[in-house]
């Protein structure tokens, strides 16, 4: 057999008994080549100038996984060593020169890392035509079935991949030609070592460790800079903190618990967590990091998709809204003339909102529910105007008795007022409540159709009453283009000093909003922010699963052992299967637990801060946590099942 062949047979063997992690690389590669096909397709740049930034966030990203990526090449590779040691140690006892069989090592996984990349272009050219087609959508534009190979992309996830793999096995060719045959022949016997060796010392360090994860986490939901700093570093302490005090702790709660230790199938799971926790202490600190890593990323993921585009659903009821606090100035009269002389409209109106002699519903929902206030009195509607708003959005028809008034408000602020029944007195005449609306109405955002709430009242009622702001609300024929808003903004910065996107400055009193640009911005938000978390939490997920796995699995052979000598003593297969998944259990629950306690308040809390009124119903808080551990665990289980079913079916005994 010549050289070249034994480093082929090495790596098709390496595959085949390290699968778990030849696919996660497969995977890795589809990935930074789906998100780099991502920056660099003209058509996807062509979707918004918002983009532009995405040459930027995706780029950081990829960074931020490359180097992810590269600890799980290093760590496995370093991990292949030791468990192929002996073999590469014979190597050199019948003749072979420690450079040679480094040589050999290196070409080994080189070619292992080649075939995943070749594997991985492809998959990542179909995961490019998914988030191709999920951006498309985004911006509401037709997806066509293509495949073509973005030459930039290829060449820039090889150069991420050449650095990866590069780095990890020269650092294992320069230990393999360093080390003498004994250091090979013994390197697999080599554990971590306990840090933490007295009693006493453990606990300090265990009750240490519990009150920085607290605080940890009490400073990551502070929402300042140094403070959330601070907070990271206690969580990190925390975790490193615990996991060295829970490994040497376990055999220590036993010696002192011998009883415990004998019942049921508790000495062999002991057994297995006492010997797994002593090698991997470090590693399952580590692992924990990037859980917890993994499921803030996820959670904010999930919070910022569901705050944009909720946030442009909000005010996306008409293609142009426009507010001024005197319609009499140049610019809004400019604007009104000019959308009517410029764009062929299906509907527009313009129309006063008044300011009510009291705050009365304002202050009520104020105390029943969480309420920005931005008005010091309520705000009102001409019963005309409302009735001729609900025909333009094609809203049914609304009956308001005489003596009465309507409230229109936002879900959010409809549960309090389910119970309003308090009189109105305007302008002398007394009304009474009359009924509540909650359609869409552009009530969302500051001047428009009253901040969450209106009350639609009688007009000789209303007009009794002094003007808040006027609005022009129009429906056009066609979609207005980002291209013509930015062309008529433009032109209403020449007029005076607007400020850009929606809000205007100084003296130049006009709000302007665009359905179009209001959508394509939260389009543009979710690529540019939500499309690199995802791709992170997804990134540490895979790595550190693949870890566990690849750490799990490598005791097959022990545990084929282990499971028929207990096949001789008696263990029926059904008791085998039972004490295999409790191990598993215990194995993949241990990294995962702390995590979820750190991520879980942070993520209630950054949901929490949200502005009113967005983050309801299905975006509720609870809802995106769930989601975040769902999404979790679903990636998370399927590594769980691989292992179990590969130990089941190669380690228990017929």
């Amino acid at each position: 057999m010549t050289y070249f062949d034994l480093s082929l047979r090495n790596a098709r063997r390496q595959a085949r008994d390290y699968l778990v992690y030849f696919a996660t690389v497969v995977l890795a590669a589809a990935l930074l080549y789906a998100f780099n096909a991502l920056v660099f397709s003209p058509e996807v740049r062509a979707l918004s100038s918002r983009l532009e930034a995405m040459a930027v966030t995706i780029p950081l990203a990829s960074a931020v996984v490359v180097c992810v990526f590269g600890w799980l090449v290093s760590y496995t590779t370093r991990f292949m060593l030791t468990r192929r040691s002996r073999e590469l140690g014979t190597y050199l006892l019948i003749g072979l020169e420690n450079s040679q069989v480094a040589r050999l090592f290196f070409l080994e996984n080189l070619a292992v890392g080649a075939a995943a990349l070749l594997l991985g272009l492809l998959l990542g050219n179909l995961l490019f035509q998914i988030l191709r087609a999920v951006v498309l959508s985004l911006f509401g534009k037709p997806y066509h079935l293509g495949f073509s190979f973005s030459p930039a992309a290829v060449g820039l996830t090889l150069a991420y991949f050449a650095l990866i793999y590069l780095f990890a096995q020269l650092k294992c060719r320069r230990r393999i030609r360093r080390m003498k045959i004994h250091d090979l022949i013994y390197f697999e016997r080599q554990n971590e070592e306990a840090v933490l060796q007295t009693g006493e010392r453990r606990r300090r360090v265990f009750r240490v460790s519990l009150v920085l994860g607290i605080a940890g986490t009490l400073l990551l939901m502070a929402g300042d800079l140094a403070t959330g700093i601070a907070g990271t570093g206690c969580v990190i302490a925390f975790l490193y903190g615990f996991f060295a005090s829970f490994s040497s702790g376990v055999p220590a709660y036993f010696e002192k618990h011998g009883v415990k230790k004998y019942q049921g199938q508790t000495l062999l799971i002991f057994r297995t967590l006492s010997v797994k926790l002593a090698t991997m202490g470090v590693v399952m600190a580590t692992i924990a990091m990037l859980f917890t890593a993994t499921l803030i990323t996820e959670g904010s993921g999930l919070i910022f998709q569901r705050l944009f585009e909720n946030r442009a659903e909000r005010n996306a009821c008409y293609d142009l809204l426009a507010s001024t606090g005197d319609p009499e100035k140049p610019e809004f009269i400019w604007f009104v003339d000019y959308v009517k002389s410029t764009f062929p409209l299906r509907a527009c109106r313009e129309y006063p909102l008044y300011r009510a002699e009291t705050a009365a519903v304002t202050d009520y929902v104020s105390k029943n529910t969480e309420y920005y206030t931005y008005y010091d009195t309520d705000i009102l509607i001409r019963r005309s105007d409302y009735e001729a708003l609900r025909e333009m959005l094609g809203y049914a028809p609304v009956t308001m008795e005489p003596g009465r008034y309507l409230i229109h408000c936002e879900p959010y602020v409809a549960a309090a007022l389910r119970d309003w029944d308090r009189s109105l007195i305007l302008g002398g005449q007394e009304l009474a409540p009359g009924g509540l609306h909650t359609e869409l109405l552009a009530q969302y955002l500051y001047n428009v159709n009253g901040q969450g709430f209106l009350l639609v009242v009688p007009d000789t009622a209303a007009e009794t009453q002094p003007v808040s702001h006027t609005i022009f609300a129009v429906l056009t024929e066609d979609p207005v283009t980002e291209t013509q808003y930015e062309a008529l903004c433009t032109q209403l910065r020449n007029m005076g000093p607007m400020g850009s996107g929606a809000m205007s400055l100084g003296d130049f009193d006009l709000l302007l909003y665009c359905k179009t640009a209001d959508l394509a911005e939260a389009a543009s938000m979710t690529a540019m922010v939500v499309f690199p978390l995802f791709y992170l939490a997804l990134a540490l997920t895979m790595t550190s699963a693949a870890i566990l796995t690849v750490q799990q699995l490598s005791e097959t052979e022990r545990l084929r052992r282990q499971f028929r000598l207990l096949r001789k003593l008696g263990m029926d297969r059904r008791e085998m299967e039972r004490a295999l998944g409790r191990q598993l259990a215990i194995y993949y629950a241990l990294p995962a637990m702390p995590p979820v306690l750190v991520a879980v308040p942070f993520l209630l809390h950054m949901g929490s801060l949200v502005e009113p009124g967005i983050m309801t119903g299905t975006s509720h808080p609870l809802v995106i946590v769930a989601a975040a551990l769902g999404l979790f665990f679903l990636i998370y289980g399927i590594y769980v099942l691989l292992a179990y079913a590969s130990l089941r079916r190669n380690v228990l005994p017929e």
